[in-house]
This record gives C-alpha cells, sequence and structure tokens, in this order.
C-alpha cells in the first residue's frame, strides 16, 4: 500500500490531535454530582504543567473522588440533595458510616473543582479591588505568593495551600491536610494549590518548591477577580 508524504503528515497531526483531546468518560446522570470537562485542554498550561499530569489528574483522581462520593450517598438521598459546600460544612451531620468517605472525596471533590477553574492559559492581572485587598491583607504580590508558596512547601505530607477570603473580602493564608478544605469550618476558598504529588511529580519529581514557583504563571487572575467579587456578595460556594 502507498502513502504519500501528504497522508503521512495529515495521519501524524490526527495522533497527535488526539493524544491531547479531552477524555470523554461515561456518566451517571442521575447521580448527585458529576464530573465537569478541563475547561481548557490538557496542554494548555504547558510548559509549567504537562498534558499528561493534567490528564491523569483530571480524568482518573478527581474522577476517582467524585465516583466515591456518590457511591457513598447512593442510600442517603436527602443528603445528596444538598449542595455539596453544605454538605461539606455540617459532616458532623453526615451519618459516621460513610462520614469519613464524604470528607475525603466530598472534599476533594470541592478543592479540584475550584482548581481547574483558577487555572488557566492567559493569565491576566487582579483586578483593582482585589489587587487592593491583596495588598491591603497579604502585603503585595511579591509577599502573598511567598507566603503561599512558604505555606505549600511547609505542608506535611500531602494536602493544599489555599487563600481564604471572608464576607467582608479579607484574605487570609491557610493549609489542610489531605483532602480537607476550609469550607469545613465555614470559610470560603478564593483559590488554592493542590500540593498532592500527583499534582506535579511526573514533570518536578520531589521539587515541590519548583512546581509551587512554576504554578503562579497559570493563575487566572480574572476568574480569580470573578471569585472574589462572588464572595463578596454572598455567592462563592466552591
Amino acid at each position: 500500500m502507498h502513502f504519500d508524504r501528504r497522508q503521512l503528515l495529515v495521519g501524524a497531526g490526527l495522533v497527535l490531535a488526539s493524544a491531547y483531546a479531552p477524555r470523554v468518560f461515561a456518566q451517571d446522570r442521575t447521580a448527585p454530582f458529576s464530573l465537569d470537562p478541563l475547561p481548557y485542554q490538557p496542554n494548555a498550561l504547558e510548559p509549567h504543567i504537562d498534558a499528561r499530569t493534567m490528564e491523569l489528574h483530571h480524568g482518573r483522581h478527581h474522577r476517582s473522588y467524585v465516583d466515591n462520593l456518590n457511591s457513598a450517598l447512593k442510600d442517603h438521598g436527602d443528603l445528596a440533595k444538598k449542595p455539596l459546600h453544605e454538605i461539606l460544612a455540617n459532616l458532623d451531620s453526615v451519618p459516621e458510616n460513610i462520614r469519613r468517605t464524604v470528607r475525603n472525596n466530598g472534599g476533594g471533590h470541592a478543592n479540584h473543582t475550584m482548581f481547574w477553574q483558577v487555572m488557566g492559559p492567559q493569565g491576566g492581572k487582579p483586578s483593582d479591588e482585589l489587587r487592593q485587598a491583596i495588598d491591603r491583607d497579604l502585603g503585595g504580590m511579591e509577599k502573598m505568593q511567598e507566603r503561599v508558596n512558604s505555606a505549600g512547601q511547609g505542608q506535611f505530607g500531602s494536602g493544599w495551600v489555599f487563600v481564604t477570603v471572608d464576607k467582608d473580602g479579607k484574605l487570609d493564608v491557610t493549609t489542610r491536610p489531605n483532602q480537607d478544605t476550609p469550607l469545613m469550618d465555614g470559610q470560603r476558598v478564593l483559590f488554592g494549590n493542590d500540593v498532592w504529588e500527583h499534582a506535579y511529580y511526573l514533570q518536578y519529581q520531589n521539587r515541590r518548591a519548583d512546581y509551587l514557583k512554576a504554578w503562579w504563571n497559570v493563575v487566572d487572575w480574572n476568574r480569580v477577580g470573578e471569585r472574589y467579587k462572588m464572595a463578596r456578595e454572598g455567592k462563592l460556594t466552591i
């Protein structure tokens, strides 16, 4: 069989395109929670976060949190009807036999849903209102990044580093282990970074500090600004 050069190039292009195409998973649309697709292509954050990490992180790790959460809630219809942030803020009301599963996987679903939203290839700059809050509460952009990076580096084992926002728009930096979230304490998350090894190990190995520093290149400040506005209006959930 004869293939000319043009056919070979077209074929190679199709293979490359399929490698970066979003993964499509069959989901139970009757389940209370679902995995939203990434809002950008898996390779959109390169060179700072590689496509393979994004595919595995979103398509396998996040998906497992959603599946496990739905499985835990399948016999608890009234609880499954509640918004996720309300469930996480009232874990003591969750039946004890599923509480740990809901905590771990509900927290994982909330954290990752936020995570994909606050990143993007465009970057941008904080809005004037957000920039003023950063200057006022966190000492400016450089100091904020230093605080977040230091807190993320200091988080022992797996976990997250967050910038929280209260109803008055005040910002703070905090960490949580595993898949815990400030939502469990009735707080709201402006944005946060995942410091589990699966978020960076393929590209950065054990160099968490390098990952933390590089991550700022993919923060979507337009989206973070929208979340800040929603927090001030009392509309920010996860």
